[in-house]
This record gives structure tokens, C-alpha cells and sequence, in this order.
């Protein structure tokens, strides 16, 4: 959703549209783990990390917000850095926007009717959340997990209707605006708005249907597998420990993240290997994951294999119709470079001076 928004508020100011895209799928891409709150990767990711850890030392708990501090800082490191990449080496590249004119000769001051529809659109979206969050106030909301109170496993009626949920957040205000500005009469005029804006993903559903054929045939011949055992028994026979060693398993994430887009999957593979190997070292497996999800990131805008990226491209065709994988690869390559620099360097920082990287997640661990 954040890259074509940003394409609207670039136009908006007058700039190219493509700029606002690429900060935007960079920010959620490259960018990808850094949150200042818990997300579902946190608990995802903790659960094969704690039964990774388990291995060694049974008596491991786990905690999903262990990798917070750090992730919290880096959301900030990172926004600066990706001001400062987009206005440097991405904005000279676009010249002046030649459909701007076309793009905003629709544009007209607010009416009150349309004013008075966005009132009452955003008191629906109000309406929604607070039934959201009613539906998750206490230990036995509907929206928690019945068995563990939780709103973040994989149980929890939350996760499971995730998709319905923020459906409900777009329609409900988008539907009020419609049937107070009266652009929404019947349903005949809401399948035909709904229809005209699935036209547009005509592109992205014949890119996804060859995306996903290749992505078959690459995960039935085992090589993201294969690339990852071998790897791994690489870097534990390259005698290298310490700082050199964390490094190293970041870049190695990031080479296999090209060809293995899942963080689950990658980690369900890798976690098993990395997290004794790390934790036998005297390093705390929240150390490990972090380095992991460092990895991760850095390689998603690179990847064809990463699923959004048919959907950029398919967004950017309609504001240039000569673009291509290999424009969308240069234009990423300057954010994941300097996010990969300055996410090490911070995580270095973090290990040198033994800053925890969240509740429960130590850089070093003593059996």
C-alpha cells in the first residue's frame, strides 16, 4: 500500500512519481524489519529461535520483542539514511514528471459535500478501530488466541482474519465517503468502482503467474536448501569467531535472502544450524536472529524473487512504460548498500558497548 500513497503525495508536490515510489518500497523492503513496535515477524521468527536454542540449553526462554531496542533504533537510523540516499542519488536521476499536467488536471478545491464525506469517513474508520480494540481488551477477547491470551500467535482470531480486518478499515470509510458524496448509489456503482481499480493489477497478475511458476520449480529442486546447509557448514569451517563471524552470517543471510524470500521459511532452515553454532560461541540467540533479520532485509529490493517486486514493477509501468527489473534493481542498489553499511556498523556498536537489543535479548549468553 505505502509505495503507491507515495506516488500520490509526490505528484501531489509536483515530483516525479517514481521517486516517492522507490523511497517507499525501499523503506518497506530494504527496511523491512526495522519497527519501533512488535510485529507478526517477531513472533514468527522467536518461535524457531527458541526451539533452535532449546537444542542446546532446554531451560532457553524466549522472548518476541527481544530484538526491539535495536530494531527501534535502527526504524530511526535508517528514515534519515533513506531521506538522505532518495534526495542524493535517486531524485537526480528523474527528470520533470511529463504526465504531471495530465495527473493532477483533475485535481479541484474540496467541496462542502466532499468535506462534509471525509467527516464522516474518518468517524467510520474511528468506529472500526474502536471495535477493534474493544474486541481485543481482555484475557478472553474475541481477538486474542483462546488458549494463550495472546493477539500475536498464529492462533489468535487477529492473525487468522488479518486480511478481512484491514479490508474493513479501507472499505468502511471509502464506502461512507461514497454514499455521502452520492458517487455510491448501489451496489452496481461500488463493483463497477471496485472493478475499475482491480484493472489495474492486469500487469501484475501476468507477472505474478510467471513469478510463480520459476518460484515452483526453484523451491521444488531444493536450491535455496542445498544453498543454505552448504553455506552454513562453510562459515563454520572458515575459523572465523567473534564480530568477523556475525558479519560474515549478515552477508550470508543477505546472499541467501536473493533466492529465498520467506523470512520463516530461510530462518526455519537456518535457525537450527546458526542458533547452537552462535549460542555454543557465547553469543545469546536474539544476537543471532538480529544479525539474521539484518540479512533478511538489506536484499529485498534486489530480489525478483521477492514477492512485492512484480507488484512495483507493475505500479511503475504506468508512469513509465519503458521500465524494467534492471531500473528497479539500480534505483535499490544505493538503499540497500548504505542500509547494509549502517545496520552493521549499528549492530557492532550494540555488541561493542553490550547494549541489550531488547527485553529478554542479550548480546552474550552463558550456558
Amino acid at each position: 500500500m505505502l509505495p503507491p500513497l507515495a506516488v500520490l503525495v509526490f505528484i501531489g508536490i509536483g515530483r516525479h512519481p517514481l521517486i516517492g515510489m522507490f523511497a517507499g518500497y525501499a523503506g518497506v523492503a530494504a527496511g523491512f524489519s526495522a519497527n519501533i513496535i512488535v510485529s507478526m515477524i517477531d513472533v514468527l521468527l522467536a518461535g524457531f529461535t527458541g526451539q533452535s536454542a532449546q537444542m542446546v540449553d532446554p531451560n532457553y526462554v524466549v522472548n518476541p520483542a527481544m530484538n526491539m531496542y535495536f530494531l527501534a533504533v535502527s526504524a530511526v537510523v535508517l528514515t534519515i539514511l533513506g531521506s538522505i540516499v532518495t534526495e542524493k542519488y535517486v531524485a537526480p536521476r528523474f527528470g520533470k514528471y511529463e504526465g504531471l499536467a495530465e495527473d493532477t488536471s483533475t485535481s479541484k478545491e474540496v467541496t462542502p459535500l466532499q468535506a462534509k464525506g471525509l467527516k464522516y469517513a474518518l468517524y467510520s474508520l474511528l468506529l472500526v478501530v474502536i471495535i477493534i480494540v474493544g474486541l481485543s481488551i481482555g484475557n478472553d477477547a474475541f481477538l486474542r488466541d483462546s488458549e494463550t491470551g495472546s493477539l500475536l500467535s498464529n492462533s489468535s482470531t487477529l492473525m487468522k482474519g488479518i486480511v478481512p480486518i484491514i479490508t474493513a478499515v479501507f472499505l468502511v470509510p471509502g464506502f461512507v465517503y461514497g454514499k455521502v458524496t452520492k458517487s455510491i448509489k448501489n451496489d452496481k456503482d461500488l463493483v463497477s468502482m471496485m472493478g475499475s481499480s482491480m484493472s489495474d493489477m492486469g500487469m501484475y497478475i501476468v507477472l505474478a503467474f510467471a513469478a510463480g511458476q520459476f518460484l515452483y520449480l526453484f523451491n521444488a529442486s531444493n536450491l535455496g536448501t542445498i544453498l543454505s546447509i552448504k553455506g552454513a557448514q562453510w562459515l563454520q569451517n572458515a575459523g572465523m569467531t567473534g564480530k568477523g563471524l556475525i558479519v560474515a552470517f549478515v552477508l550470508f543471510a543477505a546472499f541467501i535472502n536473493i533466492f529465498v524470500g520467506s523470512a520463516s521459511a530461510k530462518w526455519a532452515i537456518m535457525g537450527p544450524i546458526f542458533v547452537p553454532m552462535f549460542l555454543l560461541l557465547g553469543y545469546d540467540p536474539a544476537l543471532t536472529q538480529v544479525a539474521y533479520r539484518i540479512g533478511d532485509s538489506i536484499t529485498n529490493p534486489l530480489s525478483p524473487l521477492f514477492p512485492y517486486f512484480p507488484v512495483i514493477l507493475a505500479f511503475a509501468k504506468k508512469y513509465d512504460k519503458n521500465i524494467g527489473m534492471g531500473t528497479i534493481i539500480a534505483n535499490m542498489l544505493p538503499y540497500s548498500i548504505v542500509f547494509a553499511i549502517a545496520w552493521i556498523i549499528l549492530l557492532l556498536a550494540f555488541m561493542i558497548f553490550n547494549i541489550p537489543l531488547g527485553p529478554g535479548g542479550a548480546i552474550l549468553y552463558s550456558i
